[in-house]
């Protein structure tokens, strides 16, 4: 993979779990990375420029972007499943189409997303009713991070192509620079030249461009198998239609997922602040279960799509029961943990004694249903990663839009307690097994058929 290491593909040839665990734990570390580089600008602004700044980083603003990120994110696990399946097969001609087609798009993409944010920024701020005390601040920090967003998307984009072909941690390792490197310049623009909201967006413009030029030279120089040359980038219409194919209803699943959390956040407002703080310190806590779970399911979509790739099927299925036994045995303690240290847990955010109670109740009663979504994770993943995107999606935002959604809106009003809230997450997850876990076994049984003839 490397110009240090042989030719033998690790994760086509290597011991499965030894391999997915090392694979696996970069991705974990560089998600709780993501976290705090997320929250960096909202903490020194807050503490050193005003709760009107803190306000405007950490609101609507912060929804905003996270909902176009979120969007591009799921654009570019089309690109990122295309490139693993190449990769397995050796198919180094179509390797490099993909690969010059997915920075092509990714440029394409983040000059739209920059043009259309800078002017529709003021209304999309209004759309999610901004304080009018804060809007001013809202759109000069939104409006600088539209403008330097082609660094943020290639840099997404050039991670997710490292990872697609095996390789977790130099993504990793750019992601921590460039956290570290993003607080440095806080520090130095918002408190030492004291400018303010305008000194976080471009300390987040500057450490994404330094991850994005990173990325962007290690695909140029650092593989012997994929090689990424800039006059070369250009659009391959058949590989971009196959990479659309799958990224397009990723991402309308991330959206419909954040569509989905604002309205439950409207109707966790509807019982009073009381309990909108609880769901507000549980959504913290939980953070570290989305993180490994959502770990889990990148590396199961990159391991079944180089194997897919390279016509490994037994192992493709053998690695997806290997990643359900971890994923099972390690987001399980971590919903075990959970549970037994409920109380103490939120007393890390809160010594309300109300507040405490309302988020021990929320907790003990969703927590032990996220156990069913790791299996949606994992077979949703390894789905993913031999090309089947659409009907997992649409089975999944039925779980979401057919059945959460509904029950929320229409149930919540008939029965205005928080328990009705809470039951709509098994419900919802129980309902998408129930239909994703059939359709799985029916394509593994399909592929199986297909590969013996």
């Amino acid at each position: 993979m490397t110009k240090e290491k042989n030719e033998r593909n690790q994760i086509t040839e290597g011991i499965i779990w030894k391999q997915l665990l090392l694979f696996f734990f970069p991705i974990v570390i560089g998600t709780l990375f993501q976290q705090l580089y997320n929250t960096a600008d909202a903490v020194i602004v807050g503490r050193f420029v005003g709760k009107e700044a803190l306000a405007s980083v950490g609101g609507s603003a912060s929804v905003i972007t996270y909902q176009v990120f979120s969007f591009f994110t799921g654009l570019s696990s089309g690109a990122t499943v295309i490139i693993s399946q190449f990769f397995g097969a050796k198919d180094y001609m179509n390797l490099h189409r993909s690969l010059h087609t997915a920075y092509a798009f990714s440029i394409i993409v983040s000059i739209l997303i920059s043009i259309i944010g800078w002017f529709a920024t003021p209304w999309l701020l209004a759309v999610t009713k901004t304080p009018e005390a804060i809007m001013g601040d809202s759109v000069l920090y939104l409006r600088i991070y539209f403008l330097g967003i082609i660094a943020t998307l290639v840099y997404n984009m050039g991670s997710s192509i490292m990872r697609a072909i095996g390789d977790s941690k130099r993504p990793l390792y750019y992601l921590m620079f460039c956290c570290f490197l993003n607080i440095a310049l806080d520090i130095l623009l918002v408190i030492v030249f004291k400018m303010g909201i305008a000194g976080a967006a471009i300390a987040t413009v500057i450490s994404q461009a330094v991850s994005a030029v990173l990325v962007t030279r290690t695909l140029m120089f650092s593989y012997e198998d994929i090689q990424l040359q800039i006059r070369r980038i250009r659009l391959y219409l058949p590989i971009l239609k196959s990479e659309l194919r799958i990224g397009l209803p990723s991402s309308l699943q991330a959206c419909m997922y954040g569509l989905t959390n604002i309205i439950i956040q409207t109707a966790i407002n509807s019982f009073g602040t009381d309990t909108a703080a609880a769901w507000a310190a549980f959504g913290k806590m939980d953070m570290i279960f989305w993180a490994v779970s959502g770990a889990f399911g990148i590396a199961i979509t990159t391991f079944t799509g180089q194997n897919y790739g390279a016509g490994k099927m037994n192992r493709v299925y053998q690695s997806v029961r290997t990643c359900l036994g971890m994923s099972l045995a390690i987001c399980g303690s971590i919903l075990v943990f959970l549970m037994l240290f409920a109380k103490p847990l939120f007393y890390l955010f809160t010594d309300d004694p109300n507040v405490i109670s309302i988020g021990t109740y929320m907790l003990l009663h969703i927590v032990p249903s996220y156990a069913i979504f790791i299996f949606v994770e994992i077979l949703s993943g390894a789905l993913r990663g031999i090309g089947d995107v659409l009907i997992p999606t649409l089975i999944t935002l039925g779980g979401v839009c057919g059945v959460r959604l509904p029950w929320i809106l229409i149930m919540v009003p008939i029965r205005q307690e928080l328990s009705t809230i809470l039951i709509s997450y098994p419900l919802a997850w129980g309902a998408t097994i129930l239909l994703l876990a059939p359709y799985y076994f029916y394509r593994k049984a399909h592929n199986a058929d297909n590969y013996s003839r």
